[in-house]
């Protein structure tokens, strides 16, 4: 058993990821410029790359993909406008209310359950008018996969509907992909067909594709200059940035074994779900969410007890745990992870 507070088996997110030794190389050799003049060619071909992976005519290289999203309100939107979006989205829940303090954004959420987007009839009726009293919705704001619905993998018909409703009120869309490659493989379709319907699109570099830092922000060739300007406005311009850029392009040939993180997914939530008290649903994709309330068992204590075994993983709402797959963790390390899992749930009830 590792000593308390090490975790050797570390489910936290996949975000936790390590860079290869051929990301390091790639770092350490990158040609390099001054991005903020565009004259950094790695951080330009990571760019042309990253449009092309998802469909877009241009996209924007940017430290995270909170900056990202976070972007493409200030953009889309003007002050004073309505942002509207879904209850439980990241961009509503985990981005310190940014779309109201960095773009003067009022926001208005849907409850769009384990749909995960809103209905065409619930964005109409969401949708506000620009009028005497009402600011007008200047934005609708989408997620795929959904993060706090347990990584879901939305159908693209469900976000084209969504979209073509708001574009029936010239609204445009913006859709929070930072795991949208995790999407496009558990439905079997190519990532420019999920972004397809939308205005913009955020994916993360150092999420399940494994970089150490970055996101990329896309869209058409008018978005990304404005979205260049926006982000020297919050801090984003970066010089010789080619050196954190070139882990970002190897990260690019990562698509294809988000297949393995969502089977090791499959095969954690099973062994979750055996336990008794414990209900893990199958997943979509890399997420897997355990719900404990019929243990009496609490996250943040789940959370705890799963540190000290050396298991870690993050506390979701009060009885919902999240962990999530990612490429340094194997098969034998997840069948490990539930056995360790297993002893700490037998603990915490008796």
């Amino acid at each position: 058993m590792p000593e308390a507070d090490e975790l050797d088996i570390d489910l936290r997110s996949d975000t936790v990821t390590t860079p290869s030794d051929a990301m390091r190389d790639a770092a350490a050799t990158a040609e390099v410029g001054d991005d903020v003049y565009r004259d950094d060619p790695t951080v330009n071909e990571l760019e042309a790359r990253a449009a092309e992976a998802v469909g877009t005519e241009a996209a924007l290289y940017v430290p995270s993909g909170t900056m990202a999203n976070q972007i493409a309100v200030h953009v889309h939107t003007e002050p004073g406008q309505e942002l509207l979006l879904e209850r439980e989205s990241h961009i509503y829940r985990w981005e310190l209310a940014g779309a109201a303090k960095l773009s003067g954004v009022q926001t208005r959420t849907i409850d769009a359950g384990d749909r995960c987007v809103p209905t065409p009839e619930a964005v109409r009726e969401g949708l506000v008018d620009e009028d005497l009293h009402r600011p007008g919705t200047g934005l609708l704001a989408v997620e795929n996969t959904h993060n706090y619905r347990g990584g879901k993998a939305v159908p693209v018909d469900r976000i084209a509907a969504a979209a073509e409703a708001a574009r029936e009120r010239d609204v445009p869309v913006h859709l929070d992909g930072a795991r949208v490659f995790n999407a496009a493989v558990a439905l079997g379709v190519d990532a420019s067909e999920v972004v397809e319907p939308v205005d913009s699109v955020t994916f993360c570099l150092s999420k399940g594709l494994g970089a150490p830092v970055g996101s990329i922000l896309a869209g058409d060739e008018a978005f990304v200059e404005d979205a260049r300007r926006v982000r020297k406005l919050f801090g984003g311009g970066m010089r010789q940035a080619g050196m954190i850029a070139a882990p970002g392009l190897k990260a690019l040939e990562n698509v294809d074994r988000l297949a393995d993180d969502h089977a090791n997914a499959e095969r954690l939530a099973a062994g979750l779900d055996a336990l008794d008290g414990v209900d893990a649903p199958a997943p979509d994709t890399n997420i897997v969410v355990a719900h404990t309330e019929a243990a009496g068992i609490e996250a943040a204590d789940l959370v705890t007890a799963c540190k000290a075994a050396g298991v870690g993983c993050v506390e979701f709402d009060d009885h919902t745990t999240r962990f999530t797959t990612h490429l340094d963790v194997d098969a034998d390390e997840v069948d490990a992870a539930v056995d360790r899992i297993a002893g700490v749930v037998e603990d915490l009830r008796a």
